[in-house]
């Protein structure tokens, strides 16, 4: 069939669209008219007719209209998909375009002024700014920094308050008036305002002028002094990573300082730095020709007292002794004497539950009383207690409470969060109000200082004033502007600023500086310790919880008792069904008649059985409980005898609760249809351990037959050497030790049956308060108390007795056991210990050998010759990675030790990647010498690669010691 033409229908173009292009006219089409159709196919990809611009425009505003009537009706979802997807598709001039087009129709919310307004106009603005509102705007960013340290906004403040530039800045010079008022405000050496003296009546001579001004000096030298040695411990303090703001609470040179911070920062000076600062400005205000006797006494009073607080300042220190208590009062002792309280102390409540709060008891001020309290365990009423014991009748002059909490509330005690919920409770309102009744009024300055920054939240100011309701007193607590853990102590507090500085009425500023530098390490530590060891903890405090309270049952109650203990709650279970049936008025007094008449009708059946108790066991637990060891018996043989009995009776007795609660339950589950495991299972877990129980009962059958039949001569060490022919036994026992605990581990994982029949056993009473695992766990321990009974034995076993030889020979036998079983733990423990190395080490082969063991691991530091050519004692190295050391009895294993932190945590992840490993006798090891450029180096050399390595001083010796000691056994074991 032959191949037509056919011409484009109406549904694939328009019909005007092809007459407009001369393609729908009949007749044969040309070459020309056929070409141009195939390239329509390619080109007309929207359909538009290129070369009609007239029916291109009419076709694009039609496309336009229909588009917009979609967008219309299009969802807002649909309308930003639709934007997407035309955006994605736009090309960079045409995104240039959309941008511009949102920047001028999109009003503009928030703009930073100074990028918009001119330079002068900002100046302007900030010229309003007091300095301290100047250095915290100079913190917004480096734009504002510069602008706010311009001269013309310094050089009229400093020229108020006098203070001129003793130079000419050059005109790059920037700053300079900033640092010219930053020096003069953080300088005491400078001259107060002179005033009118002419009110003197005398003048001064010549001598005592210049006795003035040389005690001026003096004064000054020793503010100069106070000032350095200030200045260099809160440098020491600060810690490299801090900015030296006042939100980290340290200072630093440079640090743009405002003249509020500067009078509030000096009244926390030394007390000898603010008199002394008080006596230069006395004196310089007594520049006086006349001055009357009185001024001269009052004078030398004044130098006397600077003498007196300068040698306090040099020689007062406190010890605490802090007596373990719920809440306590810390006592303190001088060493001239017994400190006598102020009529008016202060006092400072401490939270337990603040980190180290031995540090902050430490530096509590003499004369303060700090009163530390244990949060979850105090009421509020024995808080108040302690409160009023601590004053002993006295009123404070002010209490301070120093706890958790944060903006919203005050963590003051467990259960007790002081906020605005909680502050209403009766029980609230009348703590607040009694402790109002410890400080003074508030007409004689009594306050209520909370450590905690109350004052920063709308909640938390709504705390404050209905606490300021309830006490009538002035509530301070600092505002919380400084960031970081507590640093919000340092920070503003409200209240009259003209007042001293609260933390100062109670803490010694060193010391409660050297506190906060340490409590967010503190913190971190605590957390982590918390994390890892809350769960250990928490299953250890059951476990022994378990066992001291199994213990002092057994030790307080017989076995019978414990079983009759089952009796009484049964019998308590059919009274208080009793009670159900019948309503009474008193169901207590009817529970009561009714246990009477049960114990009456057993009365004599317990006497009876109580004196059937009688026998050797009851004997032995009473002599051993008491605690006498039968140190009145002469014939010691026979006492370790007895001893021998009694261990036996409990170790089977022990090996008896093994059948009786797990074996036979297992084994009547298994033939009942109903089974709980498999019948190779159960073989597999307890067919050794009920071999040991036959062996042992044999054993303790013909031991209390001995017993029974005993004399001097009575023979001991042929029994130990018959039941030792049979301890392959234990043997077997030992050698699937293994299989065993990983046949009960896979049991209760896939089991859900064995888990909960594992639950239900686990830990009762007739377990004796153990798990299956720890009950499992006797027979390995039984060989070593035999080998301790046969020693006493034979110690005791005169020479020439006939079973001398036996005892020695059966102690040999029992000791090859021992030893046997040593092994098999050292091979455990060389397992397991081959495996977790395994798994640290990244990217690490098998490792599992029979005859490898870990020896020891060494941290080094790789480094790198920089030249070779050098002399050996001029040669310089550089440090490329770390590595880590793993010497096992034949190889070395070196990884790359690579240390990693996470954001907002100290605790770093060490991983390990595997390099290589070396066989011990293929490796060689140089000493390097120690010169001026490394010291203690060793060099590793294999033979394909050598390893330059440095340890830590300590190390290198024992390291090397332990290497080349594996390198001489290796190359002796691959010689022979």
């Amino acid at each position: 069939m032959a191949t037509t033409y056919t011409s484009p229908t109406l549904h694939s173009i328009k019909q005007w669209h092809l007459e407009s292009l001369g393609l729908l006219a009949g007749g044969p089409k040309s070459t020309d008219q056929i070409q141009k159709m195939e390239l329509l196919h390619t080109r007309f990809s929207t359909w538009t007719p290129i070369e009609n611009k007239s029916l291109n425009n009419q076709l694009f505003q039609e496309r336009i209209r229909l588009i917009s009537h979609w967008f219309d009706m299009w969802t807002d979802k649909q309308r930003k998909e639709f934007l997407h997807g035309i955006l994605i598709k736009c090309n960079k001039s045409q995104m240039k375009f959309a941008e511009k087009w949102l920047l001028e129709n999109i009003p503009v919310i928030k703009v930073d002024f100074t990028t918009l307004l001119p330079r002068f106009i900002s100046l302007y603005i900030f010229s309003f700014l007091n300095p301290k509102d100047l250095c915290a705007a100079a913190q917004v960013n480096w734009h504002w920094k510069f602008l706010t340290e311009q001269d013309c906004l310094w050089m009229p403040k400093c020229i108020s308050l006098g203070w001129f530039l003793p130079y000419t800045p050059e005109k790059n010079e920037h700053g300079a008036w900033k640092q010219h008022y930053m020096v003069c405000a953080t300088d005491v050496d400078h001259s107060a305002p002179r005033v009118n003296t002419e009110t003197f009546e005398e003048h001064k001579t010549e001598y005592e002028e210049h006795q003035e001004r040389m005690h001026a000096e003096r004064l000054r030298k020793i503010i100069r002094e106070q000032m350095a040695l200030h200045k260099k411990e809160l440098l020491k303090a600060r810690p490299p990573w801090l900015s030296g703001t006042r939100n980290s609470g340290f200072y630093r040179h440079g640090w743009q300082l405002s003249l509020s911070q500067i009078i509030h920062d000096r009244s926390r000076l030394p007390a000898t730095v603010l008199l002394a600062k008080k006596r230069i400005a006395s004196s310089n205000h007594m520049l006086s020709k006349h001055f009357s006797e009185e001024m001269k006494s009052e004078l030398k009073f004044s130098r006397e007292a600077e003498k007196q607080l300068l040698k306090n300042v040099v020689g007062s220190s406190s010890s605490l002794t802090m007596p373990h208590k719920h809440c306590w009062t810390v006592s303190r002792s001088y060493p001239y004497g017994d400190h006598v309280l102020q009529p008016q102390p202060h006092l400072i409540l401490i939270s337990s539950h603040v980190p180290a709060y031995e540090l902050i008891v430490d530096s509590v001020k003499p004369g303060v009383i700090p009163v530390v309290y244990e949060p979850s365990s105090n009421t509020l009423e024995s808080l108040l207690f302690c409160v009023q014991k601590a004053l002993d009748g006295q009123a404070s002059k002010s209490i301070g409470i120093f706890s958790n909490g944060n903006s919203r509330g005050i963590n003051l005690l467990q259960g007790y969060r002081i906020n605005i919920k909680t502050l209403l409770k009766p029980e609230v309102r009348d703590f607040w109000e009694k402790l109002k009744s410890c400080v003074t009024s508030a007409e004689e300055g009594g306050t209520i200082d909370i450590f905690v920054p109350l004052s920063a939240s709308e909640a938390g100011l709504e705390v404050l004033s209905q606490l300021s309701r309830l006490t009538g007193l002035l509530i301070r607590t600092p505002t919380g502007i400084a960031t970081g853990s507590y640093q919000h102590i340092l920070s503003e507090w409200l209240g009259n600023q003209k007042d001293a500085f609260p933390p100062s009425l109670y803490f010694t500023d060193v010391k409660l500086q050297v506190w906060l530098r340490f409590t967010e390490l503190l913190e971190d530590a605590l957390k982590a310790v918390r994390k890892h060891l809350r769960p250990y903890f928490s299953d250890l405090k059951k476990n022994i919880t378990g066992k001291i309270l199994g213990h002092i049952m057994f030790d307080a109650l017989s076995w019978y008792e414990v079983q009759d203990n089952q009796r009484v709650a049964q019998v308590l279970a059919d009274g208080l069904v009793e009670l159900s049936r019948e309503n009474h008025e008193n169901p207590l007094e009817f529970l009561s008649f009714f246990l009477m008449k049960k114990h009456a009708k057993d009365k004599e059946l317990r006497k009876e059985v109580a004196m059937t108790e009688n026998n050797l066991e009851a004997n032995l637990e009473g002599s051993v409980k008491n605690g006498r060891l039968y140190e009145d018996i002469v014939d010691k043989r026979k006492s370790f005898a007895k001893e021998l009995l009694l261990s036996e009776k409990n170790y089977v007795h022990i090996l008896e609760i093994v059948r009786d609660v797990y074996v036979k339950p297992l084994n009547a589950a298994l033939t009942s249809n109903r089974a709980i495991l498999s019948y190779v299972s159960i073989q597999l877990i307890f067919a050794d351990i009920l071999g040991i129980l036959q062996l042992n009962k044999w054993f303790l059958e013909v031991l209390i037959q001995r017993l029974n039949e005993w004399s001097p001569a009575q023979n001991l060490g042929d029994l130990f050497i018959a039941f030792g022919r049979q301890l392959q036994t234990y043997i077997n026992f030992y050698n699937n030790y293994t299989v065993i605990l990983k046949t009960i581990d896979k049991c209760r994982e896939t089991i859900p049956v064995f888990r909960a029949f594992l639950k239900r056993h686990d830990r009762t009473v007739i377990t004796t308060m153990r798990s299956l695992q720890e009950l499992l766990l006797c027979p390995s321990k039984r060989i070593e108390e035999y080998i301790t009974l046969l020693y006493a034995l034979s110690v005791h076993t005169p020479a020439g007795h006939t079973d001398r030889e036996d005892l020695i020979a059966a102690t040999s036998q029992m000791k090859r056991c021992k030893d046997y079983v040593d092994q098999l733990k050292l091979n455990v423990n060389r397992n397991d210990q081959l495996l977790s190395t395994q798994r640290l080490i990244q990217g690490c082969p098998k490792l599992l050998k029979a005859s490898r063991s870990l020896i020891r691991t060494q941290d080094v530091a790789q480094l790198k010759c920089c030249s070779e050519r050098v002399a050996v004692p001029y040669r310089l190295y550089e440090h490329t990675h770390d590595l880590s050391l793993f010497l096992f009895n034949d190889i070395l294993v070196i990884t790359q030790r690579s240390i990693s932190y996470k954001p907002f945590e100290r605790i770093s992840t060490t991983t390990h990647q595997f390099l290589t490993a070396v066989t011990l006798h293929q490796l060689l090891v140089d000493d390097i010498p120690d010169s001026k450029y490394i010291k203690n180096a060793f060099r590793l050399q294999g033979p394909r690669q050598q390893w330059i390595c440095c340890t830590e001083e300590d190390d290198k010796f024992t390291w090397l010691s332990s290497l080349q000691k594996a390198i001489t056994c290796s190359i002796e074991e691959n010689v022979y």
